[in-house]
């Protein structure tokens, strides 16, 4: 059951909220940035012919969504039901839960379908095309299925080249009264790049790889009009999408260390931080100790990987603009650590205690999860207003 419709922007902001009085640790949001990168990715996409289906799992918030989406009420992807649920109620109509579907989700699925929900949902098993076959003979409800097809060998999904199996699944669904809508792909060892080349070559490898799978599918004579691929690396570095219907790409919204690494976006795109308060100094140790830890920004390291080790987060100051070489170089739960780089020649920052200091994250997926709320800062820096944000997996208790 779908509650009642969010409103789409938590209440009025108190008067004078500022960076300088805003309770620490939070989150910021920079609205200018975030609307440039999606305006970036979608002229992009419509340059290559296809449309831009966001994906939600990174900013989980109905104002973000607004401005991602081509219209209110969608397209977009979702990563949990909980938040096919909020997007619901906040009138999205068009969307694809995309996690490889658990039987026992699927009254929760047609549950949210009966609220006038195109929700559609992936499978890359028989045993899965028989469980969606089952409930939706016994429901009526004829729930739009996509088969995952395995771009590169990162996750799940049926082999592009696997005709039988793919053949195979798609007659499991439509004899069962669901819809075999199409194929969907995710190239998640594209995250592992870094050379524009290599991940050129990774979006070519996802798209040949949609399109055999759907050549397949037709070749059988069955339906599959969705072709649809995407990540954020391969969505930004692809040259040729023939055959594909759509993209699929989120955290490019909000950007993080992480896609900077990899070089899906600039660091100075980067719309997410957190606003953290100077509470002390090890002077002897060249620590400036911040109130903002792991439970503010996240135990993510995936940095650690990269040729540049970000730390737990890059340190700017209140413009955004960072510090030479001055990272969150270790984190507690509450406490972090500012220090320079190992072997860095650069200044420490004069930073006394009650100062603030904004940390760009290596993840902005798990970073946001620690938060309920953006505040977001408007053209002139000044915080504008509060965007609420939801986590979690369970239903709505409201």
């Amino acid at each position: 059951m779908i509650a009642d419709a969010p409103a789409a922007t938590a209440p009025t902001l108190p008067t004078k909220v500022t960076l300088e009085t805003l309770q620490t640790p939070c989150l910021l949001l920079d609205e200018a940035k975030v609307r440039a990168n999606i305006d970036r990715m979608r002229n992009h996409l419509t340059r290559l012919g296809v449309g831009l289906r966001p994906h939600l799992k990174t900013a989980k918030s109905l104002d973000v969504a607004r401005i991602a989406m081509t219209t209110p009420e969608g397209p977009a992807m979702v990563s949990t039901l909980r938040e096919a649920e909020y997007f619901a109620a906040g009138g999205v109509r068009d969307m694809i839960y995309g996690v490889g579907i658990a039987p026992a989700k699927l009254p929760r699925v047609s549950a949210i379908r009966a609220g006038g929900v195109d929700l559609a949902v992936i499978i890359d098993s028989l045993e899965q095309a028989e469980a969606v076959a089952a409930h939706a003979r016994s429901m009526g409800d004829a729930i739009p299925v996509l088969i995952e097809v395995d771009a590169d060998g990162h996750r799940s999904g049926v082999a592009p080249e696997d005709t039988d199996m793919l053949v195979a699944i798609g007659r499991c669904v439509t004899s069962g009264g669901a819809v075999l809508r199409g194929v969907l792909l995710h190239a998640g060892d594209s995250y592992n790049l870094n050379d524009p080349a290599a991940l050129t070559s990774a979006a070519d490898a996802e798209r040949l790889a949609a399109v055999t799978a759907a050549n397949a599918l037709r070749a059988a004579g069955l339906p599959c009009p969705v072709v649809s691929v995407g990540s954020t690396p391969t969505a930004r570095y692809a040259r040729d999408l023939t055959g594909v219907t759509e993209v699929r790409a989120g955290v490019f919204m909000l950007g993080d260390l992480y896609q900077a690494g990899v070089g899906a976006v600039a660091m100075e795109d980067i719309a997410l931080s957190v606003l953290a308060t100077v509470i002390g100094h090890q002077r002897r140790k060249g620590w400036i100790i911040i109130d903002a830890g792991w439970m503010a920004m996240s135990r993510d390291r995936g940095t650690a990987k990269q040729a540049v080790d970000q730390g737990y987060g890059v340190v700017c100051d209140l413009t955004g603009q960072p510090y030479p070489d001055l990272i969150v170089a270790d984190a507690n739960q509450e406490h972090g650590i500012i220090a320079l780089r190992r072997g860095s020649n650069a200044p420490l920052p004069d930073l006394p205690l009650g100062s603030r200091v904004r940390i760009l994250p290596n993840h902005a997926c798990a970073t946001g999860a620690q938060h309920d709320r953006y505040h977001v800062l408007d053209a002139s820096g000044r915080v504008g207003a509060v965007w609420s944000r939801i986590n979690g997996w369970e239903e709505s208790l409201s």
